[in-house]
């Protein structure tokens, strides 16, 4: 085990048992050696109630000071699900030499999100890049369904012919923006950037995939002379039906798609409103 990953362990011995744990963001980039990046976190448990009350009895500090003597761990709980996304954020929490950012989320919404992109905040997480430190249920494995639904998002809504960096540019931008229906607004050099930082992760992540749909012929894969990925699809009804029978059920019923589930073929893509 790396140091990167030792400590990534060694956070969790601070804070109450948890089901499932990540670590996402810059600090997985390989070249990124700054000390002072914050190590972000996703943390999921089967009673967010009950864990909180845990952690205010081990780190209230960690904590915003209103939410301790206003609340407790009811109206922590209560506004990650009420105002937020089910995500309750502890960001700037320092221990050994290092700061921290941890968002605690239940379980089963944990799960919802992955399967089918209910709140797509979670879901996008976890279409990136992250190092999975503690994982109780298998979420490893459930995920499967969610990098495949992204995906075929991403070649939906690419043009028939782009390079590898292009499509993880498009699966970073559907997680980022946390809504599928706003693909377009995300800074664009800002997930060139994330792309270039963390594309042998993305290559590991997606390439199984990627062969998985070379081989239903719903691509081809190519190598150029630099040794870079050359993706072509072929951009008709048929391919984009496979493509949309992957996507989670709330996202298929709100295509915007005439009788029979018409979906037009262009040269830049296919006209597929999220």
């Amino acid at each position: 085990m790396d140091n990167n990953a030792q400590d990534f362990q060694s956070f969790l011995q601070i804070l109450p048992p948890v089901e499932f744990a990540c670590v996402y963001g810059s600090s997985l980039h390989p070249t990124n050696h700054d000390k002072t990046t914050m190590v972000d976190y996703i943390l999921g448990v089967s009673d967010p109630i009950q864990w909180h009350s845990e952690n205010l009895k081990m780190n209230k500090h960690h904590y915003a000071s209103w939410m301790v003597h206003l609340g407790g761990e009811r109206l922590i709980t209560a506004v990650a699900d009420k105002i937020g996304v089910g995500v309750h954020f502890n960001p700037f929490v320092t221990w050994n030499g290092k700061m921290f950012k941890y968002g605690v989320v239940r379980m089963h919404d944990l799960l919802q999100d992955v399967q089918y992109w209910e709140k797509f905040y979670l879901c996008g997480r976890l279409q990136k890049p992250v190092q999975i430190v503690v994982d109780n249920l298998d979420i490893r494995k459930i995920n499967y369904i969610n990098l495949r639904a992204a995906l075929s998002a991403s070649l939906l809504l690419l043009p028939s012919e782009f390079t590898e960096a292009d499509l993880y540019a498009k699966i970073c931008n559907l997680s980022y923006m946390g809504d599928v229906r706003m693909l377009f607004a995300e800074d664009k050099n800002k997930v060139k950037k994330i792309v270039a930082g963390q594309f042998d992760l993305f290559h590991s992540m997606y390439r199984p995939y990627l062969e998985e749909f070379e081989a239903k012929k719903l691509l081809k894969l190519s190598s150029t002379a630099n040794h870079q990925i050359e993706v072509s699809q072929d951009c008709d009804l048929s391919v984009s039906r496979s493509l949309v029978s992957a996507l989670p059920p709330s996202i298929r019923s709100q295509l915007s798609m005439k009788q029979g589930e018409e979906v037009k073929p262009s040269q830049t893509g296919m006209h597929v409103i999220f």
